[in-house]
């Protein structure tokens, strides 16, 4: 039996994505991540934004060339998705009926997701779902999931509602917005480290977000960091978005971040090597409790090495063959890794 079988009879496995997910907005930024991607492989996301990262009064163009290059060739991994306009702008079924509609044309599951930002609340995330399907089933192509920024105060007193929505599979922490919807109450030192991770209205949040994820088996994803020059402070800001907070994937705004994000998030070699060994010892007892250097285990403790081996796969490692045959089963096998990146 296949692990999965094993460890979630009955449940919906928890979701598993790339550990970072890279915004680009204009179109010289988007063809440069699009080729950064086919040359690392499918170890980051992109997200084409139609949004804040895009510039004004040019929206509909915008919408079109988005959609064209998540229908193009160049998108070999299918790992290219697009934050649309919030439910509130005009522009907003414009951005889904034509990014979608691209997408039906070409291969619906070239468009990895929708990212839904400034929602105030569950209704409309609801709102933006049921948009999303009409325009979708219209095509007759596949709903693509749901990301969801979480940035005003009524998408954090919603959250875990909004997390447990099967059609939503990440949830991101909008950091800059959320301080500024305080008004001056949170100071601007905290939209940066240290006072991101040290504020306790902010690091509430975190917590807030990182826990409904964790709960409903979605992907919890870290804000930005501003700094773009020095990637210690980026593996600094990754770290403790894992460590303290439970976040397993953050955003990257500039090509510098996506390796200090990779190598921070994903798990370390002997992580992989550890948690192989468990899994091949456990399915040759048929799932049943080993002993693994002097250590019992059994299936509570086999759920968190599988998700070791899922974001190592995902991050690009090389897994033992035995158990790369696992992900090669579930047609997840990973593109091969630029070497810059292997741990």
């Amino acid at each position: 039996m296949h692990p999965t079988q094993v460890l979630f009879p009955g449940t919906r496995q928890p979701v598993s994505l790339p550990v970072c997910d890279h915004y680009a907005g204009s179109e010289k930024l988007m063809r440069k991540s699009i080729a950064l991607q086919q040359e690392l492989g499918p170890v980051f996301d992109i997200t084409l934004d139609c949004e804040d990262g895009a510039s004004a009064g040019n929206e509909i163009a915008h919408a079109q060339l988005v959609g064209s290059l998540i229908a193009g060739d160049d998108n070999r991994f299918g790992r290219i998705g697009a934050r649309v306009h919030d439910v509130t702008s005009p522009f907003f079924e414009q951005d889904v009926a034509t990014i979608c509609a691209a997408a039906a044309v070409a291969n619906a599951s070239q468009l990895a997701y929708l990212m839904l930002p400034k929602a105030d609340g569950l209704a409309d995330v609801q709102r933006a779902i049921a948009t999303i399907s009409r325009h979708t089933s219209e095509a007759g192509r596949r709903t693509p999931p749901l990301h969801v920024l979480i940035e005003t105060h009524g998408a954090l007193e919603d959250v875990h509602q909004i997390a447990a929505l099967p059609q939503v599979e990440s949830l991101s922490f909008g950091v800059m917005d959320f301080v500024s919807a305080h008004y001056g109450a949170i100071p601007a030192a905290a939209m940066r480290s240290p006072g991101q991770f040290t504020h306790p209205l902010v690091a509430r949040a975190k917590l807030e977000i990182s826990a409904a994820c964790h709960a409903h088996g979605k992907v919890p994803s870290h804000n930005v960091t501003t700094e773009i020059q020095d990637a210690a402070v980026v593996t600094g800001d990754a770290g403790r978005a894992a460590q303290e907070f439970g976040y397993t994937r953050m955003w990257s705004i500039h090509p510098n971040q996506i390796k200090a994000i990779v190598q921070t998030l994903s798990p370390a070699d002997d992580e992989i090597g550890e948690a192989a060994q468990i899994l091949l010892k456990a399915r040759d007892v048929q799932w049943g409790p080993i002993q693994h250097g002097g250590t019992l285990h059994d299936r509570a403790s086999y759920r968190y090495y599988w998700s070791i081996l899922q974001r190592g796969h995902a991050g690009g490692a090389v897994l033992p063959v035995e158990v790369a045959a696992w992900f090669a089963e579930t047609g997840t096998t990973a593109a091969p890794i630029s070497t810059t990146l292997q741990h």
